[in-house]
């Protein structure tokens, strides 16, 4: 494992490179850092040269007075092109599977697979009590990484339509993101997979699990 700095659009990312194999980049949540991948790193290294990030104004990276989805999906387009990596796959849990999209959408060509989990394309994906509690602890924190949960993204779903990587969507049954909302993501995705994985919350599956090994191997291929 090694522990690195980058910098790309005028801010450094942290970021561990482990593995060996084809390039994939993991993206965590809201208010995260690299770190809860430790488990899922553990389990994929022996096939993939994994870069787990932490993105700007969180864990080692950067900080950042204001934060929006579109500045972070253009540090990870950043980061593959300061890396020179080749068609890296991409996994990105809730915030980083927001940023995954943007990604696929702006820059068609630049990866080879798309897995999100969690994600919304707008704040109205949220099921009304996790919006609400949200909006107050914003209302008496201030703190910009809510506001930003609860005022972006606005990704429309004739944006999705033009996503051409092969991309699988999944969320928990018990998710915070409504599954209406997770499946029509996956509906307005030409050719994309859709799973609902039963009795798991918005990140039961992820943090610090290896849950998502199978299901990531499955999808990527070796």
């Amino acid at each position: 494992m090694k522990k690195m700095t980058i910098k790309v659009n005028g801010i450094e990312l942290f970021y561990e490179k482990t593995g060996q194999g084809s390039p994939v980049i993991l993206l965590h949540g809201n208010g995260e850092n690299h770190e809860i991948f430790d488990v899922l790193i553990e389990k994929l290294s022996a096939n993939y040269t994994l870069y787990a990030i932490d993105s700007r104004g969180h864990g080692k990276s950067e900080k950042v007075r204001t934060i929006n989805y579109e500045d972070m999906a253009e540090d990870i387009a950043a980061f593959i092109g300061g890396l020179n990596l080749q068609k890296p796959s991409l996994y990105g849990f809730s915030d980083g599977g927001i940023a995954g999209l943007l990604i696929a959408i702006k820059y068609p060509d630049l990866l080879s697979k798309l897995a999100i989990s969690g994600a919304n394309i707008n704040p109205k994906g949220f099921k009304r009590f996790f919006l609400a509690a949200m909006s107050a602890e914003y209302f008496f924190t201030r703190n910009e990484n809510i506001k930003m949960m609860i005022t972006q993204p606005d990704i429309k779903e004739e944006q999705l339509a033009k996503i051409v990587t092969p991309t699988l969507v999944l969320a928990g049954s018990k998710d915070m993101i409504r599954e209406s909302h997770t499946k029509t993501i996956a509906e307005n995705i030409p050719g994309s997979v859709l799973k609902i994985l039963q009795g798991e919350t918005h990140s039961s599956y992820v943090i610090h699990s290896d849950k998502l090994r199978a299901i990531i191997e499955t999808f990527l291929g070796r």
